[in-house]
């Protein structure tokens, strides 16, 4: 039995005729025949009742049109299914970022995806960039964000959006009435660090500044960039952290660019060679929608 079998007795049950079913498949009516007939003889029992003036359904094809109905549209569904996961239209997207990406556009982007995207469902996984390339390795994962992307043969990095260094202050300290900071002040002024072996953003500003010809005194390392604002509003010192991080502002905490502008905290997608197709969607919402929503984080 094959799936036309029970697509022509879908039609001939739905119309009782065979000269009207064969014309709605476009089929001649002599083959149409020989397929019911073939169907009936698999099944061992008649599915019509023929005459010369009409055609029903005998009390078995009454109960076999009922199955067959939903076996074709389960085939329906299965094909708009495959379809739709086919053209990234449909399905599960696993992302992986860090909560300081989080606090910038990536959480608008994501909305902005779901709501034009809505049979894709799009999961979340807060961890640390290490974790994400491993995830990202073994699959567990689709795409991730990260602001210091490896060079892997086995992964694709995307510029998502662009994002400025800046300096967190203390509103009380004096740099805190300029209008930028120079990244010398750390030749004197204690930083506050994300993990230098947990973070390659942190390791890389280390090592610029090294390269700049000073080391810079670490006061205190942590693992969340929400901390830095925290420990700088508490007087620890001065932090380097990407622009948005300083989002929404802190009462006791005041951010200012980097002039000359010192590195950059832009922000790439990175996935697999062997992408899920939804993540072209999402590439393409990334460069339709990035430009606005920076212009507008940017205001705030």
């Amino acid at each position: 039995m094959e799936l036309r079998h029970l697509r022509y007795f879908a039609a001939v049950a739905e119309h009782l005729s065979f000269t009207a079913a064969a014309q709605s498949l476009g089929v001649s009516q002599p083959p149409l025949s020989q397929q019911i007939r073939d169907l009936e003889v698999e099944i061992g029992v008649n599915l019509f009742e023929r005459s010369s003036r009409r055609v029903v359904l005998t009390a078995a094809g009454e109960d076999f049109l009922g199955n067959a109905r939903a076996v074709l549209a389960q085939v329906a569904d299965a094909v708009d299914r495959a379809r739709t996961i086919g053209t990234g239209t449909a399905g599960i997207l696993n992302i992986g970022m860090t909560s300081s990406v989080l606090a910038g556009p990536a959480g608008c982007l994501i909305r902005a995806f779901e709501q034009r995207f809505r049979a894709v469902d799009v999961r979340i996984h807060e961890m640390a960039p290490a974790d994400q390339i491993a995830a990202l390795k073994a699959n567990r994962t689709d795409l991730s964000f990260l602001r210091s992307p490896p060079e892997d043969p086995d992964l694709v990095a995307h510029l998502a959006w662009p994002e400025r260094l800046c300096v967190a202050v203390p509103r009380e300290h004096t740099l805190a009435a300029g209008r930028s900071v120079a990244i010398d002040v750390f030749r004197s002024e204690p930083l506050i660090s994300l993990g230098l072996e947990s973070s390659r953003f942190a390791a890389d500003i280390y090592q610029a500044c090294i390269a700049r010809g000073f080391t810079p005194s670490i006061s205190q390392q942590v693992r969340e960039a929400s901390s830095l604002i925290n420990l700088v509003a508490a007087g620890f010192g001065l932090a380097i952290i990407p622009e948005f991080v300083g989002r929404p502002r802190h009462p006791d905490v005041v951010v200012l660019p980097i002039k000359p502008p010192f590195l950059s905290a832009d922000v790439y997608a990175l996935h697999h060679q062997r992408r899920n197709p939804v993540i072209d969607n999402f590439l393409g919402l990334i460069r339709e929608e990035a430009p606005g929503l920076i212009a507008r984080f940017q205001r705030r």
